[in-house]
């Protein structure tokens, strides 16, 4: 046969160009999995425009090989802004330990602040001659100071970066911690918790977002509030002690001084360059490339964002969570002395502690219960955690004893720890990434103003009926708890 015959038969074609493997995802030292930066994506752009200029050879430049143990080891690019699970190691690296350990260190001070004024209103009220309505209004203007702070957290981490917004919220706290020491006119303790409120609320928003998004997130916001709930433990002990002691309530306040000055050093320190560490920014996406102000209609401003987050069901219906949860937890730890006092005859020398036992049990029940309610899935373990709260304050309303109402309203604190952390967690899974702190900051603004309406009601009611309307009032918000929860979205698993 002749070669023009044979050839005649046969068709030759070129061989198609050899396409190159998938992108590999790199990571950060935070062990973050990293999407490409704005220039690198208009770099791309401009390379393959420039590449599609060029003729074809049919086989694309060399690249770097990858094994496939590595390209098993990292994930999938998630998409811009959708939520994912929580990706760096709490101890992938020294710099993220010492955040953790910064983001405990707050929550520590924040506790003691919080669970101070349970142990001192009697000493409030007897020192300025005021009654439980009066004094209620330390809870309300606290409240004040978290819901402003819920819309700028975000403006502020944006503009000043996270090092910089920790410090303003600690500077904050000093003054406010000041004003109390030199014991003023009521009126500026009042003020002086608005400064409270507002400064609490940018560190806890901060540090919520913070570990929320490190890897087993649940596990890091157990340690974070339970920290929470080490200060929540001194602070009734130390408060109680002191003016037991004959020392004038507002020196109690020296000590929140000094851990919000050693907070204000050790948090900007931690803190410096985390932009820089971090690629994927959570909210600092507010920062676009010029590419993306021209062409991008996704591009939302701080006010676009915040209105996301507010209208997004997962914020309203965790807003309505912590609301009760923060209204109860608060409400114990304010009034159950109170509540001794007048109707169990106690000491109130001794029943003070009371409230640093609640404290007790939160603590515990974050650090120790906080793993297994992951292991179990914290909407499961929620509903339980909560139904368990609901009938050990009912014994504590029922039973007429100091020690076994002491007793019950440790397992109350017990069973409430774990429940914030399990519910931030959920939040987080649920939230798109690029509104997770204005609707964390939103969360926390709400769960304040249930902290401060439902204390505030209970002195109100407290004034004309007795300190035992706690019971009834709590026992409602662990109802309001349950229905929120019930109403949640479900938890979407990843696809790879």
């Amino acid at each position: 046969m002749s070669s023009s015959a044979f050839g005649a038969m046969v068709r030759f074609e070129s061989a198609s160009p050899i396409a190159n493997p998938a992108a590999v995802v790199r990571k950060d030292r935070q062990g973050i999995a990293r999407t490409p930066s704005d220039y690198e994506l208009d770099h791309m752009r401009e390379s393959r425009q420039a590449h599609a200029s060029r003729p074809s050879t049919g086989v694309d430049a060399p690249i770097t090989p990858v094994t496939p143990s590595e390209l098993e080891s990292l994930p999938d690019s998630p998409a811009g802004d959708a939520a994912i699970d929580p990706l760096p190691n709490p101890t992938s690296s020294a710099t993220t330990r010492w955040r953790l350990l910064s983001a405990c260190m707050m929550n520590v001070a924040n506790g003691l602040n919080d669970s101070g004024p349970g142990a001192l209103i009697p000493y409030i009220e007897k020192d300025y001659n005021i009654g439980y309505a009066v004094v209620s209004l330390i809870f309300v203007t606290n409240a004040l100071g978290f819901i402003l702070a819920a819309p700028v957290t975000q403006f502020f981490e944006a503009k000043f970066g996270r090092s910089k917004s920790y410090g303003l919220s600690m500077s904050l706290l000093v003054a406010g911690y000041v004003i109390i020491l030199f014991k003023p006119p009521f009126s500026a303790v009042v003020a002086s918790f608005f400064l409270l409120g507002f400064g609490i609320a940018l560190n806890l928003a901060l540090n919520n977002v913070f570990c929320a998004n490190l890897a087993n997130g649940t596990a890091s916001l157990g340690a974070m509030h339970g920290s929470y709930g080490i200060g929540g433990i001194m602070g009734p002990l130390i408060a109680t002690a002191m003016v037991s002691d004959g020392v004038q309530w507002s020196f109690y306040y020296s000590i929140n001084l000094a851990l919000a000055v050693f907070n204000l050093v050790f948090a900007m320190w931690t803190f410096r360059g985390y932009e820089k560490d971090l690629p994927i920014q959570l909210l600092t996406a507010l920062q676009q490339t010029a590419s993306q102000q021209e062409h991008g209609p996704n591009v939302a401003s701080k006010k676009q964002l915040l209105k996301q987050a507010v209208k997004n069901k997962t914020t309203l219906l965790g807003a309505l969570f912590i609301f009760a949860y923060q209204g109860a937890e608060v409400s114990i730890s304010g009034w159950v002395v109170s509540f001794l006092i007048s109707y169990r005859q106690g000491d109130p020398s001794h029943v003070g502690y009371v409230s640093a036992g609640f404290w007790a049990g939160i603590t515990l029940g974050r650090f120790v219960l906080s793993h297994p309610a992951h292991m179990v899935g914290e909407k499961l373990a929620v509903i339980l955690l909560v139904v368990g709260s609901a009938a050990f304050q009912l014994m504590t309303w029922l039973i007429p004893n100091v020690i076994g109402d002491a007793v019950a309203v440790a397992i109350v604190g017990l069973l409430l720890g774990p429940v914030y952390p399990c519910a931030t967690a959920v939040f987080s899974k649920l939230l798109p990434r690029n509104i997770q702190i204005s609707s964390l900051s939103f969360i926390s603004a709400m769960g304040s103003s249930g902290g401060a309406v439902a204390p505030f009601f209970t002195g109100l009611l407290a004034q004309s009926v007795g300190t035992y309307v706690l019971h009834p009032i709590c026992i409602g918000l662990y109802g309001v708890m349950l229905v929120g929860w019930a109403l949640m979205p479900k938890v979407s698993k990843r696809s790879e």
